[in-house]
C-alpha cells in the first residue's frame, strides 16, 4: 500500500502539550498525510498542529470524541485515502504501530491496536475489560474494544457510519465491523501511559454507561429490521 495514500487521523481536544512532538514522531517514520481535528481546542493545538505540518479540520466547540472521527474519516475519505489509521494526539500511541497496522489492512478492512495492559490504574483496566466483554456479547468480536490506534481500509471508510459522538464510538466502531462484515484483525502495539494519559479513558461506570447507549442503539437498528 503506497504511504501517500495512507492518512493518520488524530482527534484532538486541548493537547497543545503534546500535539507537535506526536506530528514530529510520526513524520520521522515517513507519514505525511497528517490529519488533526481540532475538537474546540482552547490552547492552540490547532495552531501548533498546522505549524507542525498537519492539515488541520477545526469543530468551532468541542463535541466529543466520535465527533471528531466522524469528521476526520470522512475527510480523508473524500480526499481518496486508501487506508485510515487514527491515532490518540496525547502521546500514548507508539509511531512504530502504524506500519504495523497499515501493513495488516493488506489483508483485512479493520484493524485494532491491542493494548498492553502495563502501567493502566486498575479502575481503567477493569473498566476496558467490562467493555470487552460487553461489547462482545453485542458484536461477536472479542477484541481491545477501546484503543484508539485502528486501521480502516478503504471499504470500510466508504461503509462506516459513526453515530455515537463521545466514547461510545470505540464500542460503535467494532459492532458496525460485525454488522458489514469487515474482515477484522489485531495486532500488538505498545502505550506509553503517564499522569496526563492516565487521567482520560473509561471507567466501570462510564463503561456501563455506554454500555446502555449502545444498546439502545443495537435495539433502534434491530426494530428498523
Amino acid at each position: 500500500m503506497r504511504r501517500e495514500r495512507v492518512w493518520v487521523v488524530l482527534p484532538a481536544h486541548n493537547e497543545a502539550r503534546s500535539i507537535g512532538r506526536v506530528l514530529e514522531d510520526l513524520r520521522r517514520r515517513g507519514w505525511r498525510n497528517l490529519l488533526v481535528v481540532d475538537d474546540g481546542s482552547t490552547d492552540g493545538t490547532g495552531e501548533i498542529a498546522l505549524a507542525h505540518g498537519a492539515e488541520v479540520v477545526r469543530h468551532e466547540r468541542n463535541r466529543g470524541l466520535g465527533a471528531a472521527l466522524r469528521t476526520g474519516l470522512k475527510e480523508v475519505a473524500r480526499r481518496g485515502a486508501e487506508a485510515a489509521v487514527t491515532f490518540d494526539a496525547d502521546g500514548q500511541h507508539d509511531p512504530d504501530s502504524v506500519g504495523r497496522i497499515v501493513e495488516a489492512l493488506r489483508e483485512a478492512d479493520f484493524v485494532v491496536g491491542r493494548r498492553r495492559n502495563v502501567g493502566i490504574p486498575l479502575n481503567k483496566r477493569f473498566g476496558n475489560f467490562v467493555l470487552d466483554v460487553l461489547t462482545f456479547l453485542l458484536s461477536g468480536i472479542y477484541t481491545d474494544s477501546q484503543s484508539g490506534n485502528r486501521g480502516f481500509s478503504r471499504r470500510a471508510l466508504e461503509e462506516l457510519e459513526i453515530t455515537q459522538d463521545r466514547y461510545a464510538v470505540s464500542s460503535e466502531l467494532i459492532l458496525r465491523a460485525s454488522r458489514e462484515g469487515w474482515r477484522v484483525r489485531e495486532v500488538p502495539v505498545r502505550c506509553f501511559y503517564h499522569e496526563y494519559s492516565k487521567a482520560k479513558g473509561t471507567t466501570i461506570l462510564s463503561g456501563l454507561r455506554i454500555f446502555l447507549t449502545l444498546l439502545a442503539q443495537e435495539a433502534r437498528e434491530w426494530s428498523r429490521g
